[in-house]
């Protein structure tokens, strides 16, 4: 290492830069002595970079080691008037207390964030600042233009102001500048004797370019730069700086940045070793794919020494998969078959969510990868559970959240009574789900405990206490806020009648990291920062979603998973980069609510495209492994994907260079994925196809058929005699969901009380004013009973008192012509010799004053059509049977003369039925025809028989396993019991 110039090496993508690394510094240090390694200093950019050059150095044999450091251990490094870095934790808060008074002192100042969310942007962009060397005196001097929008007036006034109030307290990104600073003035007036080899890094960051610099001009100091791109000519080197803006997206950008700085060319870079890449003809593919825009001119000029692309791209597979899905499966068989072959493997990708997926579906072959990013503490049993409790405070508690957190693994886990938790928990479910409410609270629990059950009533107890402890809301200071989210966590875990202390709340890995997230917030709250529930839930979110916790489990030494920051040391023979997809490579830039693109500009801080060329640079290193599978996914959950830009530029390169039969090495990287997505799409295909089910006709025994129906279920008997089946012989009830919600039945229910109070209450003295007056009355006071969400109180208000003058003048009217009989009143009567009952519970009749009734039945829904009434549902026209048969004792046999539906919404109009006493005698007989042959064992009780609509959705559906079988098909009559 002659100290002439500043010695700058580098190692093309495609080779395994730890080991090169190692190999080019023995072969260097040969001819000294076994001690003179281990005065070597060894700077490297990772962590997972330090241990891969240590297990290459092990793998050399017993010898003296260089002193290994990273670049992120500056910030740690002990220095005179130095002070140690503010706690990141503590500076949050700290500016979180600045943000929520900005927040609340200017109305206009909206960004569509909470308060940590401005904060963890503003902590970011203070860091940068410290990082770049940026002094807050550059905000002083911006330019506003008019044509700002008035946000960023505001935002660029609050940093003037927060900049210089932390100036002087460094977080760890501003003290490893101070220290690097300081180190580089030490060097220049006494230059180190001991070697100094800075390997693995770009540059990108300020603090680390300064240190490369530093390095780069010591006497004995090396660089080792990762994954440059010696196929690139000078003309494209040059193109990276020559606008009016640098091209920093470019994945070769912050090499040129750097050799700029030390006043270096790209042809000055000298190779580290000679070993070269294991495709060097797919690599020259990448690199002119990967030129600076505008490339075409470029492509058709140079790819015309590309050859023999087929060769060139032998080992690389392009999996097209359809979904998220199946490119997981595709992959997780790649992976395996790796490991059939005893090939190391590493999968990189940013998408954290394809990366689950592919654990998951390597778990059916008892293959745990060795994942590098561990699994995030929000998503362990601790972190889920403390999420869960920090959002029950400031709100009505919902039945599904409450269900969940009495569910989950770690709640009673203290007390010797889990398995009983856990009946009772069932039981309370099953309850709320039948009769609610759908907001559960103490009282409710202690309702439902009652006295009967010693156990059942403690473990009731224990919850209500629980429940009575959460606040109701309001803005709180964050210790306050802890120290209930503290108590909840105790008392859950603890169970009833146990301690947390025998919990296993805090047990493993992931209990240890979510204990400490929770003692670092105790420990740095004094800033006294007052918030609401719903921004104490967003800190605890992002204090945890910045934990990682590795498994303790044994990972399986073949496969891993990689960040696509560690494509630069992953040392694997296959690589598979997933998820090549726009948003994902490159993911999008996170939106900066502070400094618009121009301020950023303006100021000299780093722009989104910086984050794109690292992207850009890890693809290209990655890509260059000896083994390559690309996948990408056409579809997501929400809309068709766009391919990375990357692989588009590669695709559309080489399948232009039809002299060098790109397009044929296109074929071949798909055919060799297809292999994959086949081999997926059989995954789960069954040994052997079972024939579907018939449409079901069930024939239980006579004895079994229900001898009783409400006048509601014979449209029911008619159109799904399967459903009167299930419901009333096998006496299944559909539950109701976990989330209730406003649904049709409720709404049907609410209205039907409203109508029964006015009209028991109706005083047909009183002014029209009046009576709509008392309905607005009547109609608040049962909504707010009967619903427990204020916005769909408010809605349904709405829309009955919009006809509200219609069913009161409709009631004054009726009035005049009759009186109320017979009012939401039950009654029954028997069909003749069969012993069948017919139940009914008419909504209201009235007697005129001739003696004869009229039958009403109101209508939250569209009321039926007449000819609907004639065939399907009979309710009225059987109601009005029973009466004149005398099924209702309060009248006696009456006569009825009319039959009327009353619609409780569209314009509140009553709409008569042009039946007759013929229709009525009729459906009588036909009704006694039916029912007889229903008690028959002969009939069947086919599914969906006549449904209104096909594509309506009936409570046994499943049951009956319609799908596998058409409403085309005939019903196949079974014996049953």
């Amino acid at each position: 290492m002659p100290p002439a110039d500043p010695q700058v090496f580098a190692l093309p993508p495609g080779v395994d830069f730890a080991r090169e690394l190692v190999q080019g510094l023995v072969q260097r240090m040969r001819d000294e002595p076994p001690e003179a390694m281990a005065r070597v200093r060894l700077i490297l950019n990772a962590g997972r970079m330090s241990r891969r050059v240590r297990e290459e150095f092990d793998g050399l044999g017993t010898r003296f080691l260089p002193r290994i450091e990273l670049i992120s251990d500056l910030a740690r490094v002990p220095m005179p008037g130095l002070p140690a870095p503010v706690p990141a934790l503590r500076r949050k808060l700290e500016l979180a207390c600045l943000v929520d008074r900005l927040a609340r002192g200017l109305p206009g100042f909206e960004t569509g964030s909470g308060v940590f969310s401005l904060t963890d942007s503003l902590l970011a962009l203070l860091a940068e600042m410290q990082s770049e060397g940026v002094h807050p005196e550059v905000f002083e001097r911006l330019d506003i233009q008019a044509s700002h929008a008035e946000h960023w007036r505001q935002s660029l006034a609050f940093i003037r102001i927060v900049s210089r109030y932390f100036e002087t307290d460094l977080d760890a990104e501003g003290r490893q500048r101070r220290v690097v600073e300081t180190m580089a003035r030490t060097w220049a007036d006494r230059p180190p004797q001991e070697r100094i080899i800075l390997a693995g890094s770009t540059g990108s960051r300020g603090a680390t370019r300064l240190l490369m610099q530093a390095v780069a001009a010591l006497p004995r100091g090396a660089l080792v730069l990762p994954g440059f791109d010696f196929d690139m000519p000078e003309p494209a080197w040059a193109s990276l700086c020559s606008g009016p803006i640098p091209i920093e997206d470019h994945p070769q950008f912050r090499f040129r940045a750097l050799l700029d700085g030390l006043t270096l060319s790209p042809a000055q870079v000298a190779r580290w070793t000679e070993t070269l890449p294991e495709a060097p003809g797919r690599n020259a593919l990448v690199s002119l794919a990967l030129r600076p825009a505008p490339v075409t001119d470029q492509w058709m000029r140079e790819g015309q020494a590309l050859a023999d692309l087929p060769a060139a791209c032998a080992n690389v597979t392009l999996i097209e998969a359809t979904d998220p899905r199946q490119e997981s499966l595709a992959i997780a068989l790649v992976l395996r078959e790796a490991v059939f072959r005893g090939k190391k493997a590493a999968l990189i990708s940013p998408d954290r969510m394809l990366t689950r997926r592919v654990a998951a579906a390597l778990d059916r072959w008892s293959i745990l990868p060795d994942d590098s990013a561990g699994q995030p503490l929000p998503l362990t049993a601790p972190g889920r559970l403390i999420r869960h409790l920090a959002r029950l405070p400031g709100r009505k508690i919902p039945m599904e959240s409450l269900l969940v957190i009495l569910k989950h693994p770690l709640v009673a886990t203290g007390s010797a009574l889990r398995g009983a938790h856990l009946r009772l928990t069932r039981e309370f479910e099953l309850s709320l789900r039948r009769k609610g409410p759908a907001f559960p609270d103490a009282e409710a629990l202690r309702d439902w405990g009652g006295t009967a059950d010693p156990e059942r009533q403690h473990w009731s107890d224990w919850l209500a206490a629980l429940i009575d402890a959460v606040p109701a809301g309001g803005n709180h200071p964050v210790s306050a806020w802890l120290e209930t989210l503290s108590a909840l966590l105790d008392g859950f875990a603890a169970g009833p009648g146990g301690s947390v202390a025998a919990s296993e709340l805090w047990l493993g890995e992931a209990g240890q990291a979510a204990f400490r997230t929770l003692s670092d917030l105790a420990a740095q709250d004094e800033t006294g920062l007052t918030v609401s529930a719903a921004n104490f839930a967003d800190l605890i979110d992002t204090l945890l979603n910045e934990g990682q916790v590795r498994s303790t489990l044994a990972a399986h030494p073949l496969v891993t998973f990689l960040g696509t920051l560690e494509a630069r040391a992953h040392g694997a023979e296959l690589v598979v980069l997933a998820g090549l997809n726009e948003k994902s490579w490159p993911e999008a830039p996170s939106p900066d609510p502070w400094l618009s693109r121009k301020m950023r500009l303006d100021a000299g801080l780093l722009l989104p495209e910086r984050q794109i060329g690292l992207s850009a640079h890890d693809f290209q290193q990655a890509i260059a492994a000896p083994e390559v599978v690309l996948s990408r996914a056409r579809r997501d959950s929400e809309a068709e994907t766009v391919p990375s830009r990357w692989l588009n530029r590669l695709l559309n390169l080489a399948g232009g260079l039809t002299a060098a039969q790109g397009p044929e090495a296109l074929a071949q990287m798909r055919a060799r994925g297809a292999r994959f997505l086949d081999l997926a799409s059989q995954l789960d295909l069954p040994q052997e196809r079972l024939a579907p089910a018939p449409r079901p006709a069930p024939r239980p025994p006579a004895e079994a058929r229900p001898r009783q129906l409400p006048v509601t279920a014979i449209k029911t008997l008619i159109r799904d005699p399967y459903a009167i089946y299930a419901a009333r012989i096998l006496r299944l009830r559909p539950l109701d969901p976990l989330k209730p919600g406003p649904n049709p039945r409720l709404r049907g229910e609410a209205l039907h009380r409203v109508v029964e109070l006015f009209v028991t209450g109706f005083d047909p003295k009183n002014s029209l004013d009046s009576g709509q007056k008392h309905l607005s009355e009547l109609a608040e006071t049962v909504l707010q009973e009967m619903i427990p969400w204020p916005s769909t109180q408010r809605l349904w208000l709405h829309r009955l008192l919009r006809i509200a003058p219609q069913l009161v003048a409709q009631e004054a009217q009726r009035r005049a012509e009759a009186t109320p009989a017979v009012i939401e009143t039950s009654a029954s009567i028997e069909l003749g010799p069969t012993g069948f009952t017919l139940t009914a519970r008419p909504d209201r009749i009235d007697l005129q004053h001739d003696g004869t009734a009229l039958v009403y039945d109101y209508k939250s829904g569209t009321p039926p059509k007449e000819a609907e009434v004639r065939h399907f549902d009979k309710q009225l026209l059987l109601e009005a049977a029973m009466i004149e048969r005398g099924a209702f004792a309060q009248i006696g046999p009456r006569q009825v003369a009319g039959m009327s539906y009353v619609h409780l919404g569209g314009s509140g109009e009553c709409r008569m039925l042009a039946l007759g006493r013929e229709d009525v005698a009729q459906t009588w007989t036909r009704l006694q025809e039916l029912i007889a042959r229903y008690l028959a064992r002969s009939q069947g009780f086919a599914a969906r028989r006549a449904m209104q609509m096909s594509r309506d959705i009936g409570d046994y559906d499943h049951l009956s396993r319609f799908g596998e079988w058409d409403i085309t098909d005939l019903p196949v009559p079974e014996d049953v019991g």
